[in-house]
């Protein structure tokens, strides 16, 4: 279990030190509810802070400090520094939403202006994507000791869409492999296969932009590249004795 620092007075917190670890971590113990009562009793966790330094492929740089709370207690098992460095991509739900918002939608909104429109909008994209990831796993079971992780959602998305933009009748057509007819590689399956990405991926940040002038986040205008970059992350693991700063209001 690992989560992130909340901003506002949660970041301010100092929980109590119970030890200090050799890798710059501590033990400390939360307080947590028993059930939707108000009995309380406490859970021992383990606590890294942190000031992740973010370099971007154009020089630019973004230092902020982080606190990781976990329930990995053992920090010969679990180096505070490999944790920090997991805790981006195994957030395995943003890529979720990343992969509706960004790459389905492609930044556009919803268009219905009634509830049971966007209702309707939302089952739809919830359901296409359920079926491309099917598939996707339907191709992934064919080929033992790939990495789901290496199946491009973009590649899938065309092809997909490919199939549908030709009216092909089956999107499981079988293909022949040496094998034989494989019922679970269609022709969506097959081009994602023969588009798979590398095995060492490369970090990445996407620029952000906002939609309209009256957006929330508008603060954060010019603080975040406005093209897709690499970037490499820098860790220094240190106990912030005073908290942590808190994060500007947007």
């Amino acid at each position: 279990m690992i989560s992130r620092r909340c901003p506002g007075s949660a970041a301010r917190r100092r929980p109590t030190i119970q030890r200090r670890l050799p890798d710059g971590s501590y033990l400390a113990r939360l307080a947590v509810p028993y059930r939707a009562g108000h009995r309380y009793g406490t859970l021992p966790v383990r606590v890294i802070e942190a000031r992740i330094t973010v370099t971007l492929a154009d020089a630019a740089t973004r230092r902020e400090p982080w606190r990781l709370v976990t329930s990995l207690l053992d920090h010969e098992r679990h180096p505070a520094g490999e944790l920090v460095e997991l805790y981006h991509p195994r957030w395995q739900v943003e890529t979720t939403y990343f992969s509706i918002k960004a790459t389905m939608l492609d930044g556009r909104v919803l268009r219905s202006r009634s509830v049971p429109g966007l209702d309707q909008e939302v089952y739809a994209l919830l359901a296409t994507y359920q079926a491309l990831i099917r598939t996707a796993a339907d191709a992934f079971s064919t080929r033992p000791g790939l990495a789901m992780e290496r199946i491009s959602f973009t590649v899938l998305l065309r092809a997909a869409a490919d199939q549908a933009t030709t009216a092909s009748r089956h999107t499981r057509q079988p293909v022949y492999t040496p094998a034989g007819p494989d019922p679970l590689l269609g022709p969506i399956g097959r081009m994602v296969l023969d588009n798979l990405l590398p095995t060492a991926r490369r970090q990445r940040v996407k620029a952000r932009s906002r939609k309209n002038p009256t957006s929330k986040y508008r603060p954060n205008t010019g603080k975040h590249p406005q093209t897709t970059q690499t970037y490499a992350l820098s860790v220094e693991i240190h106990v912030m004795e005073d908290g942590l700063a808190s994060r500007l209001r947007r």
